[in-house]
């Protein structure tokens, strides 16, 4: 009897102490500095308002005030950090073939119309800037502006590179960059740890595990940014009649444990800025913003600075 009761006291104990420390994890932990905080972020430059990774896209996004742009860098041939979002140029160029494998002055020009991810059945036709840039460029033209840098590729001279340019530009505290990858993000510590981190995807899991455990506000965290999808837009991108019961379920349950305003708050409280993925309508920018979201990542980044306009949101807290 003694036993259970010292056990019950002490789960108690647990208990009230955890759900303190997420209210008030600064009690255990020192807030992560914030050199800039980003609410409106435009997806590869806002990929529904101009192709996709060009400088006129990043070009219309800056001008329009976004606060971050989002790119993803690959290696040519001949080792130059290019913004670009798929391995293979096909699906951009037209011209199948891996880019690691062709030099950059050999690089095909974007194809004239291209489909918008993240938003269904719809294409972005255009205008004259076609051609893909280097991550150099994109640094010169905008020195001023956070940019959000994925590695897609596990490649150890790429991870090099870009810590160079970064360094060369004097951007460490207006870059973050990661990959879905743990390994990768592994190493792009390692290469530079001064510059802001992003979770991988295992240690998001290992997040929202130690959310629901309790442990979250006695773990520490590298990393200074979240950025996760809104699993329930899977239903705006396909047709909810063509997927099987089983789907449906996971997307809701993924969305029910992932879009928590308890877990965003508690980052946020450690100097974590959590951005979602990639919104395109204003029924989820309100949701995400709800639920305590420091940014939202979009393919059209006009739509999202009229809603913020209209809601008195352009201002960061």
């Amino acid at each position: 009897m003694c036993a259970a009761l010292y056990l019950l006291s002490t789960l108690a104990g647990y208990v009230l102490t955890s759900v303190l420390l997420l209210k008030c994890p600064a009690i255990l932990h020192r807030r992560k500095r914030e050199t800039f905080r980003s609410r409106h972020i435009s997806h590869r430059g806002g990929a529904g308002e101009n192709l996709e990774n060009t400088m006129a896209a990043f070009r219309h996004a800056v001008e329009l005030g976004t606060d971050m742009l989002e790119l993803d860098c690959h290696l040519t041939k001949d080792e130059q950090v290019v913004v670009l979002h798929d391995d293979n140029l096909k699906r951009a160029t037209g011209v199948s073939g891996d880019i690691a494998n062709v030099a950059y002055t050999d690089l095909p020009p974007y194809l004239c119309r291209l489909g918008v991810t993240f938003q269904k059945e719809c294409y972005c036709d255009g205008g004259e800037d076609k051609r893909i840039p280097l991550l150099k460029d994109v640094f010169e033209a905008f020195p001023d502006t956070p940019v959000n840098v994925d590695i897609k590729v596990n490649d150890d001279t790429l991870i090099k590179k870009v810590s160079e340019l970064v360094i060369q530009y004097n951007r460490e505290q207006l870059t973050v960059w990661g990959n879905s990858s743990n390994q990768i993000v592994r190493k792009c510590y390692k290469e530079n740890p001064r510059i802001p981190l992003l979770f991988s995807l295992p240690r998001v899991l290992l997040l929202v595990g130690l959310f629901y455990t309790g442990l979250l506000p006695f773990f520490p965290l590298r990393e200074q940014f979240l950025e996760i999808p809104m699993p329930s837009i899977i239903s705006k991108l396909k047709d909810p009649s063509r997927m099987t019961k089983s789907q449906r379920l996971l997307t809701w349950l993924a969305d029910t444990l992932l879009m928590r305003k308890a877990l965003f708050d508690h980052l946020t409280a450690r100097g974590i800025q959590v951005y979602i993925w990639v919104l395109n309508d204003e029924e989820d920018f309100q949701r995400a913003f709800n639920l305590g979201a420091t940014g939202i990542m979009t393919d059209y980044p006009t739509k999202l600075k009229s809603f913020m306009e209209k809601n008195s949101l352009l201002k960061s807290d």
